[in-house]
């Protein structure tokens, strides 16, 4: 019987109170809100964000993911004292995230300041077998004497995005004694929201509801006796659409209906359905692992459970943004942080949801081949942060810079062009890993093409050789560097895949095929120094290296910037993130394991970690390299991202990416998960402090349990594969152990009847 991880909020901090927001948020892929208190407090932000859902607020703002009205709000007087935890005094607290049913619970013992005791419990949850639909319960309980006790909650409209209004109010209603309802219109006319909600008391209670300021309350007030519960029950169907079918009041009123029918099967029972739908979510993508430290499971179940909450696999119009559905940060947009951070968990444990982020980035072709027509360029050029539509959505002004106090440019969306590599090379991996003939014939075929067409539309030609100038790496503290290593080799490996898979499905294009050979024969590839060092860029390592150590002990908060100016900073030898590395990580068949280790031996010192997408690729690599202590202090560095002191690490949604990183490390970097020329490599390295690692894969027809443990790996497979385990091929059918030293080399021996692999 699989036991979940439960998230604990420790204690109430008006310091942590967005944090936790954010990393006890609730969702389905289809909406997300944030934990907020029911009660109000100033510094504390609400939330709740449909995927896909964007507008932009005026001419001289950025497209962004629409806050949408609060629905979370309760508004709790007892014996006409505010109900707040600023004021008089918790007596017991527990407030938790329940991974395996997605609810979210608390409970607190409170003492007001006239002295009595109150019982207040809260419940709620986003639910994943019915999308549209949310829950929850809010108790309390007079634990000393009668109290007379006033609750207030509804639809709040006056929710905004940091004070930017996206939604005009078209309509509020109320139904009955129970429900209300409100349409809302992004101020654009393009999509129309519908929040439909039911409030059920379990008391008789002097009841009225008030439409003001663009807020339709529901008020309740009654007497309750000393330990006597008043429960509210709430329900709410969330909708939105950006067609006209139907009429708005047929649209509406079906939304009311579906909502009745759920209510009336009441909180309990919709709980119990969502956590089946859970259940099946852990049975496929669980890792299990035996730590010495129970934080690591933790760990490893917050990431798959917002790895589901945060992806839209319902519909493929829609991508996972920076911060999933937790928050505004980065404006609710897709950055490559899908393809590269995000994408192998669900290639790996639900191929499918894979198969549509990529649609994403197909059904937006048309903006990209004009972002790149626009620039003199042919083929596609995908923006550097997208939203609903192809467009490029980059902001354009960022930072200040400290010495002129003039804001700065944001040049990611200019030259960060390496995410047309990235999603090629995502392309390429859902091939391999799927062998999914329809997609790559059509999508995949044509994503390859038009991002190849890009780079040898944009490469020069220099002294008999192909470059690209003025470009930006992943260390994005180097910017408009001509030849960043990393770029041109994904540029060259986008080409080449591209006219690999032309012969391969046999689309025929001989200007296309001359062109790409032309590109692949003479695009430069840095080449490794004497010590094995790959060169970032053309002169990268002709600039000062300074002393890092103070600016690497606050790694995530760019306080480097708060001495050099990003033009300085651009003149040293200091990276923001792993570039090279991250090059050495995405390409395993380029780099052998001693060049890995020199690049990674040069380049960490220079690497501040200010970028949360950082320590983990360096665990990854470390792990590859063998160097297993590094590893697992980079990887739980990188679970300190959101997981750890800091009160404020994730205060506008947490670092999605990161949580893609924390699986991948487990799997890509402990166990040595790899796919090397398209084939599946094993080659674990279990740290010290781990004693087992369990967890299953989808490979093309198969689904594989693996079980790592200290000098064995069994591995249970549902049809016959091949797959290489350090360095020696296996095909598998069935059950087989497999015994290797403390040198990783395989036992030599022969499987037994039962398949296990005895010296």
């Amino acid at each position: 019987m699989l036991t979940i991880s439960v998230l604990a909020d420790p204690t109430f901090s008006p310091h942590t109170l967005n944090k936790y927001g954010s990393i006890m948020a609730c969702g389905n892929g289809y909406m997300g809100v944030r934990a907020a208190h029911e009660e109000s407090y100033t510094q504390q932000t609400r939330g709740m964000y449909l995927a896909g859902l964007y507008h932009r607020a005026g001419r001289h703002e950025t497209t962004e993911l629409v806050n949408l009205p609060d629905v979370t709000g309760i508004e709790l007087q007892l014996d006409g004292e505010n109900f707040t935890l600023l004021a008089g005094e918790i007596l017991s607290w527990q407030r938790e995230l329940a991974f395996a049913s997605g609810e979210l619970r608390r409970s607190v013992v409170w003492r007001s300041s006239t002295g009595r005791r109150f019982q207040i419990d809260s419940r709620r949850f986003v639910s994943l077998d019915q999308l549209p639909l949310m829950a929850l319960q809010f108790s309390v309980t007079p634990l000393d004497s009668a109290a007379q006790i006033s609750l207030t909650t509804g639809i709040d409209a006056t929710q905004t995005n940091s004070g930017r209004q996206h939604l005009d109010e078209i309509s509020v209603r109320v139904f009955d004694q129970h429900c209300m309802q409100g349409i809302y219109e992004t101020q654009d006319g393009a999509t129309e929201v519908v929040i439909s909600a039911c409030c059920r008391l379990s008391r008789d209670s002097e009841s009225c509801f008030t439409a003001k300021n663009r807020r339709l309350n529901c008020h309740h007030s009654l007497r309750a006796e000393a330990g006597q519960t008043v429960m509210l029950e709430k329900f709410i169907w969330l909708t939105h659409r950006s067609d006209r079918a139907l009429s708005q009041s047929s649209f509406a009123q079906k939304g009311m209906t579906v909502l009745k029918a759920c209510a009336d099967q009441g909180y309990d029972a919709l709980l119990m359905n969502t956590t089946r739908a859970w259940k099946n979510i852990w049975l496929k993508g669980r890792v299990e692992v035996c730590s010495t430290d129970p934080g690591d499971q933790l760990a490893l179940d917050y990431a798959v459970w917002h790895l589901t909450a945060m992806t839209p696999a319902h519909d493929q119009r829609c991508s996972i943004a920076a911060k999933g559905l937790t928050g505004e940060g980065y404006k609710g947009h897709i950055f490559w942080d899908t393809e590269i951070f995000l994408l192998p968990f669900h290639l790996f444990t639900c191929p499918q949801t894979a198969r549509n982020l990529l649609r994403y980035r197909w059904l937006n072709l048309s903006g990209a081949r004009e972002k790149a027509r626009r620039n003199g360029w042919s083929g596609a050029l995908f923006p550097w942060e997208s939203a609903s539509s192809g467009e490029e959505e980059t902001p354009e002004f960022a930072a200040i810079n400290i010495r002129t106090g003039v804001r700065q440019k944001v040049a990611s969306a200019l030259a960060e062009h390496h995410i047309v590599a990235d999603i090629a090379w995502a392309v390429v991996a859902y091939w391999h890993a799927t062998q999914d003939h329809e997609f790559m014939r059509h999508e995949g075929l044509t994503l390859l093409i038009e991002t190849a067409s890009f780079w040898m539309s944009r490469a020069i030609e220099v002294n008999g050789r192909l470059e690209l100038h003025d470009v930006i790496g992943p260390d994005e503290y180097t910017e408009h560097v001509n030849n960043n290593a990393y770029t041109n080799y994904m540029a060259w490996q986008n080409v080449a895949s591209a006219l690999k898979y032309m012969h391969h499905f046999e689309r025929q294009d001989e200007r296309f095929a001359q062109a790409a050979q032309r590109f692949l024969e003479q695009l430069w590839l840095p080449e490794a120094n004497e010590e094995g060092v790959i060169p970032q860029d053309d002169t990268f390592l002709t600039k000062p290296a300074i002393d890092l150590s103070r600016y690497k002990a606050d790694a995530g908060k760019q306080t480097i910037l708060l001495d050099y100016s990003r033009a300085e900073v651009n003149e040293m030898q200091i990276l923001k993130q792993a570039d090279v590395v991250m090059l050495n990580y995405l390409l395993p068949e380029k780099f052998d394991r001693q060049q890995c280790a020199a690049n990674l031996a040069f380049y960490e010192p220079r690497t501040i970690h200010d970028s949360s997408l950082s320590k983990s690729i360096h665990s990854i690599v470390a792990a590859r390299c063998g160097e297993t202590d590094l590893a697992w202090q980079f990887w739980r560095d990188g679970v300190a991202i959101d997981l750890g002191e800091d009160p404020h690490s994730c205060d506008d949604g947490i670092h999605a990416a990161a949580t893609g990183a924390i699986w991948s490390g487990a799997i890509q970097g402990f166990a040595g998960m790899q796919m090397i020329d398209g084939e599946l490599h094993l080659a674990p390295s279990l740290p010290a402090q781990w004693q087992r690692l369990r967890f299953s894969l989808k490979w093309r027809n198969a689904t594989i349990d693996i079980c790592i443990e200290t000098g064995c790996i069994t591995l249970s497979t549902t049809a016959p594969v091949t797959l290489t385990i350090f360095e020696h091929t296996q095909t598998l059918s069935g059950r087989q152990t497999f015994m290797f030293d403390e040198l990783n080399l395989p036992v030599t021996g022969t499987a037994t009847t039962e398949g296990r692999y005895d010296a």
